[in-house]
């Protein structure tokens, strides 16, 4: 039996009327679909602002440098070892130091004899009229030098006057230049060690075109005569002030001796000017890094170049980095000293050496 008015209903519910607002039919919002996004780009890189113009570099490429510098560090070190090694081989030698009784000891550092011979080996006939150095028979210095390279410190040049009256292990007394025309290399070696009581280590010769090729290999040396000279037996007119002298004006300005009143000790000075010029050009970065140059100053340099047999491509850098350092002004250039430029001897006219000073000087040398 249902007692219930008319649009009650059983439960706990409050009853409620039918028709009212809350039956009616809800109407539910229309909701558009979402919308379908891509995916979020990444940033552009960031342009590589070492290239100067705001471009990104190629990715990769600085990785592909790196790691072919190091082949071709190799093979620009295997073609310089290669040169080295052919130069080197082309270079002549002799016995110039050997042991005898009464040798002197070996001191600190290293000591080099610096020979300019008068040779004329490989020149033609037209080479030996153009540089005007005659046809003489045997062989004769030029050029004496010794060179000290310290153990710590600046090396020191000593020019040895050719005309330097000295005794001579068995021929008695007589000039320097002497020694090589009797003996060669060894005698002249030896004479050297007696007189100045210094231990040589390491020899080095080199003839009139080996001059020439290497003042020519490097484009020329910059000399300043400091006056005109017209000299007729070495060919020589150039005038006062620096200039640019190719090979065989420069052969000539430093065998050039009888337009000098100094003579001998004059013609010393020139060649250690020529000496240093001749290194400064030859180590300059022009010269290192001019394959075409470097070659022709190993080709000038060693085919014209003897060494003593025991000397080795160390010895010959360890030179070349001291006369480097002569030539920047970072050593000393000097000459023994004199007491008589013109000292009357039966050999002619020769240099007498000042003995107390010359014995201090190599005195400190050792």
């Amino acid at each position: 039996m249902n007692d219930w008015p008319a649009g009650w209903t059983r439960g706990d519910d409050p009853p409620r009327a039918r028709g009212t607002s809350e039956d009616a039919t809800r109407v539910i919002p229309r909701r558009d679909p979402p919308r379908r996004t891509s995916p979020p780009r990444p940033p552009p890189p960031s342009p590589d602002l070492s290239r100067g113009d705001g471009r990104a570099r190629r990715p990769g490429r600085s990785a592909r440098v790196l790691r072919r510098a190091p082949l071709a560090l190799l093979i620009i070190i295997a073609l310089l070892a290669g040169l080295g090694v052919y130069f080197f081989s082309r270079i002549a030698r002799v016995d110039a130091l050997r042991d005898y009784a009464g040798r002197p000891a070996a001191t600190a550092g290293q000591d080099w004899l610096l020979v300019g011979s008068d040779s004329r080996e490989g020149l033609s006939d037209a080479q030996t009229k153009a540089l005007h150095v005659g046809h003489a028979k045997g062989r004769r210095t030029d050029t004496i030098i010794l060179l000290h390279i310290a153990s710590s410190g600046p090396s020191t040049m000593v020019s040895l006057p050719r005309d330097s009256y000295v005794p001579i292990p068995g021929h008695g007394r007589n000039k320097l230049n002497a020694a090589y025309a009797l003996g060669g290399a060894p005698l002249l070696a030896r004479t050297v060690e007696q007189v100045t009581g210094i231990r040589l280590d390491h020899y080095a010769e080199i003839g009139f075109g080996g001059f020439v090729g290497m003042t020519d290999a490097v484009g020329g040396v910059k000399l300043c005569p400091q006056r005109n000279i017209r000299d007729r037996k070495s060919g020589l007119r150039v005038q006062k002030g620096c200039q640019q002298m190719d090979g065989t004006t420069a052969l000539a300005y430093v065998r050039a001796r009888y337009f000098d009143p100094r003579g001998d000790l004059g013609r010393v000075e020139r060649q250690q000017e020529f000496l240093s010029a001749v290194f400064a050009k030859a180590t300059q970065p022009t010269s290192l890094l001019n394959p075409l140059r470097m070659i022709a100053l190993g080709n000038a340099g060693t085919t014209a170049l003897t060494v003593d047999q025991r000397d080795g491509p160390i010895d010959l850098v360890r030179f070349g980095l001291a006369m480097r350092a002569i030539a920047a002004g970072k050593g000393t250039k000097t000459t023994v000293p004199v007491a008589d430029p013109n000292y009357r001897t039966p050999a002619g006219s020769s240099v007498r050496w000042d003995r107390r000073k010359a014995l201090e000087l190599f005195r400190s040398l050792r």
